[in-house]
């Protein structure tokens, strides 16, 4: 049966159109229940297959005892959808005006929810209602689509329980409609509905007591303040900020909390204004219930209130939440002795866009009264305010890791409320902690799915006819790789050998990658979510499954493998004579590493044809090398100490800790790779001008470099900062020969002035240039197994040299900068995520190690405390100048010099100093490094 949706809809120009839509109504719908015979039967595959169960098992309700299925509205879906996840939660009917309301309105609630639907045991059925003759609904005159949704749930919990009635089964199963719209409820009971609301029907489960503490408390805005004072102002309605953005009243950004002082936030303001671009929040009531990451508008406020970034390290250690005037008192520390040119564009939020609440991990703050049932609980990730849950296993959660939601923040409350979630395990437990780790840095990490694993080969897996019809065979040729040790997933060989012409032939073979995976079916989808590998100390999250990221795709030795490979034709000054690129089969004669690769090329005996090659590449790579820093191509050698742990085989406890080496080979390898990436990066880039996926280092604004050059000066030194070459140039300059290690502490303070280099689609920005290496144009093409971006340059090349087709997605810029913003996300959560692991196994290995007294470097100076450098670990931390119960010594803070002097003793940067290190474990859940100053004594 056919009917028209009709409706008025108004264009660009301002003219109004009628648009009429056909909307096909059937009656073959099945209605899901297993046992039913009035309707077609189920689609044999899952989880469709799996339907409502004819005798529904799951929890026993004390509310309705006889067996039910249940169906629950938009709002329940999205608020509840910890409830409903629970495993003893199932034979739910979600109807499709359901799903469809919660896709528009969190595209995260939307995907649990069809997880859930894909998963079996948990029985859950997708109704497609509003296509089924008897649930459509026609809108009324004068309706909201709010109301006519309302009403066409009301129409299919009818509709169930009568077509239910009709299936001749002895036991007769009920549809129980939940809602926590009052007005709803009222409406489904007189049209006799049986309808509960979340909270009374989990209450109703009286084996699962447990599920009480994951309901959402959601309450209704308006009466939110029932008791209490007001603390925070109102926020203004989506309607008026965004005529407010529209007039330029307000500003819209992104809301940044600051790690070190909770009474202080930045704003980044989106658009191109260049002007207030950064606006910083100060005090409780201006950041008016923001939370970190979320999109607000803000107003900015009259100069004469501007204030400075604070240097006072403030962490909210309340347990009572009435202690506002505290706050106050902290907040008056912030606006002390300010100099006037710090002053920046400050500001206060006056409402929120978008809310980016996600589930939080930390440990519950136990309620110091007996019995209570409200605690606060403190988020692992300290820019995320506390937050105040309501549990009646407080006893058992002591002391483990857990997962909250925040459900809202109302105007009285210091805190936003929020239900618990899930338990991780016990804190401090390496397991939970590498858990919480990848949680709270977004790294998705559940194994790999059987929809993304059954799109990899059948084993056993051999190079076919097909596989050969665009490639070239290579496997002749002496190709070896070279990687770190215990490295399986290798993305790139190199080769080299002389040409009979007297030039040399150099070649960098990369996995193909792009020959697996291929666009649009699920396993690109999976990988184009995760975007990179994460290397944690103990763990490597792959991007792609482990038979294509430690098998078929890595190049190991003496076994066929397919390759995309650049290769070059050079002279012995290493100048590109011709450069090609094809898809190949390899057959890598060694995998070596960077330390037996060094050996081969250093030792006098060895004169095989996989040294000659390998020092063929060397000298070649030290010209190229030498040609780019004489070119003003000069690809900043900085610092950032890394560091490498060696581990105990039986507990796999960290027992000794080492900063990196790198050899020349790693140089070698590097060069090689840095100008397969500028080549192919020329080539889509020609081909492709609007499509090509490039990466770019902007330059960093000169007001970033302020405290390199304020600290080289303290030193007696001049750092340019005009240019790359020239910042290049004065730090290779900046020696002193009573102080070799100052010019290590130089670069890793020029590490810190750097911007984050980004993907970027061509067609979509045209400052190309890369910063940190000095060249106009750059991708990434080397390391396909680990990195996403890769993959795509893979697939812009094959098309560039006619090897693969195109394909839509590739072809449109829009599209390929959301995936390049996807990737820069990701690439900058797994750099995190690596810091944290490093953290957390340096915290192992101190615990073990006791107290030690180490040299360290003062690398920054603040107001109260120093950050310090201890080179032997490669380890930073803060030493504080005050503490509590203790008296505050003397402290003066210049930021000129910079230098900060206590009791009479300055300290400046760069000063060598000897700390004295241990564990701090009093606070379980942020057990951290202590560093207190052992010389000079202060």
């Amino acid at each position: 049966m056919q009917t028209t949706r009709t409706f008025l809809k108004r264009t660009r120009a301002g003219a109004v159109v009628k648009v009429v839509r056909e909307h096909y109504l059937r009656d073959d719908i099945p209605c899901g229940a297993s046992h039913c015979r009035l309707c077609p039967p189920l689609p044999a595959e899952p989880p469709a297959a799996a339907g409502l169960e004819a005798q529904p098992s799951g929890a026993a309700s004390s509310l309705c005892p006889s067996p039910h299925y249940l169906l629950p509205d938009t709002n329940l879906l999205l608020h509840q959808i910890d409830i409903l996840e629970d495993p003893v939660i199932k034979n739910v009917i979600v109807l499709q005006t359901v799903l469809q309301e919660v896709k528009n309105r969190s595209a995260p609630v939307y995907k649990r929810i069809r997880d859930v639907i894909q998963n079996p045991e948990k029985h859950f059925y997708s109704f497609t209602n509003e296509h089924h003759r008897e649930t459509y609904v026609e809108q009324k005159r004068g309706e909201t689509s709010n109301d006519r949704n309302d009403r066409a749930i009301r129409v299919a919990v009818k509709w169930y329980n009568e077509h239910l009635k009709k299936t001749e089964d002895d036991e007769n199963i009920q549809v129980i409609f939940l809602t926590n719209d009052r007005i709803n409820k009222e409406k489904a009971i007189e049209e006799g509905i049986t309808a509960y609301t979340c909270e009374e029907y989990i209450k109703s489960l009286t084996a699962n007591p447990d599920l009480l503490d994951r309901l959402a408390c959601v309450s209704d805005e308006g009466k939110e303040i029932e008791n209490g004072r007001i603390i925070f102002p109102e926020h203004i309605p989506l309607s008026k900020l965004q005529q407010g953005i529209k007039s330029g009243i307000y500003l819209q950004g992104t809301y940044r909390a600051s790690r070190d002082n909770y009474l202080e936030a930045t704003v980044w303001v989106h658009g191109d204004d260049t002007e207030n671009k950064e606006i910083i929040i100060q005090g409780l009531k201006h950041l008016n219930r923001a939370v970190h990451e979320d999109i607000v508008a803000v107003e900015l406020l009259a100069k004469d209130e501007w204030v400075a970034p604070s240097s006072v390290v403030l962490q909210d250690d309340g347990q009572n939440e009435d202690d506002i005037e505290k706050e106050e008192e902290k907040e008056s520390i912030l606006k002390a002795s300010v100099n006037k040119a710090m002053l920046r564009p400050t500001g206060r939020v006056v409402g929120i866009i978008k809310r980016n609440w996600r589930p939080f991990c930390g440990m519950l703050s136990k309620s110091p009264i007996k019995e209570a049932r409200r605690h606060l609980f403190t988020p692992a990730d300290r820019r995320i305010p506390r937050i105040r849950i309501e549990t009646r296993q407080a006893d058992t959660l002591e002391g483990q890791r857990i997962i909250v939601a925040i459900d809202g923040w109302p105007r009285n409350s210091r805190y936003p409320n929020g239900h618990f979630v899930k338990k991780l395990g016990s804190a401090g437990d390496k397991e939970t902690e590498t858990e919480v780790l990848l949680l709270e840095h977004d790294v998705p990490h559940q194994p790999f799915s059987q929809g993304v694993l059954k799109f990899l080969p059948e084993m056993p897996w051999s190079i076919t006819e097909q596989d050969m019809k665009y490639r070239e065979d290579l496997r002749h040729l002496c190709v070896c790789s070279v990687d770190p040790p215990g490295c399986t997933d290798i993305d790139d060989a190199l080769h080299c050998r002389e040409l009979e012409n007297g030039n040399v032939e150099v070649g960098v073979h990369i996995a193909d990658v792009s020959h697996f995976i291929r666009p649009g079916n699920a396993l690109d989808e999976e990988s184009s979510k995760r975007g990179t590998t994460v290397y944690l100390c103990e763990k490597r999250i792959d991007m792609v499954p482990e038979l294509l990221s430690s098998n078929l795709c890595s190049l190991r030795s003496n076994v066929d493998r397919l390759a995309f490979s650049c290769i070059w034709e050079m002279n012995d000054k290493a100048e590109i004579l011709k450069t090609r690129f094809t898809k190949s089969i390899i057959n890598s004669k060694a995998s070596l590493t960077y330390a037996e690769a060094q050996m081969r090329i250093d030792s006098a005996a060895m004169n095989d044809e996989i040294t000659t090659s390998l020092r063929g590449l060397n000298k070649l790579a030290k010209i190229l090398k030498k040609k780019r820093i004489d070119n003003g191509q000069v690809a900043l050698t900085l610092s950032s100490p890394e560091v490498r742990f060696h581990m105990d085989s039986e507990t796999h406890d960290p027992i000794d800790l080492q900063t990196k080496e790198l050899k020349e080979t790693n140089s070698m390898v590097e060069e090689f790779m840095l100008l397969a990436n500028v080549s192919v990066a020329q080539k889509i880039y020609d081909e492709f001008p609007e499509f090509a996926l490039l990466r770019k280092h902007p330059s960093p604004p000169p007001s970033n470099y302020d405290i390199l050059v304020k600290a080289a000066k303290s030193k007696d030194l001049e750092i340019k900062t005009d240019s790359a070459k020239a910042l290049a140039e004065s730090l290779d300059k900046a020696e002193s020969t009573t102080f070799p290690y100052l010019n290590t502490l130089l670069r890793i303070l020029a590490t810190r002035c750097m911007m984050q280099a980004v993907y970027f689609c061509s067609g979509m920005d045209n400052d190309f240039h890369h910063y940190g290496l000095a060249s106009p144009i750059y991708t990434h093409f080397t390391s396909p197994i680990r990195r996403y971006a890769d993959i795509i340059v893979h697939r812009l090349l094959a098309a560039a040299i006619g090897a693969d087709s195109t394909y839509p997605d590739l072809l449109d810029k829009h599209k390929l900068a959301d995936t390049c913003k996807n990737l820069n996300y990701r690439h900058k959560m797994a750099q995190y995520a690596q810091r944290a692991s490093v953290a957390f196994h340096t915290q192992l290995f101190f615990k073990s190690k006791g107290v030690v007294n180490e040299d360290a470097y003062i690398l920054f100076v603040r107001k109260n405390a120093v950050v310090v450098l201890i080179p032997k670990y490669g380890l930073e931390g803060t030493v504080f100048f005050e503490e509590k119960g203790k008296p505050t010594p003397r402290l003066d803070y210049n930021d000129e010099v910079p230098s900060l002097t206590v009791e009479g003793t300055i300290l400046h940067v760069f000063d060598k100093v000897k700390v004295n290190v241990t564990l701090d474990a009093s606070n379980i859940q942020h057990q951290k490094i202590r560093m207190a100053l052992v010389e000079p004594k202060v």
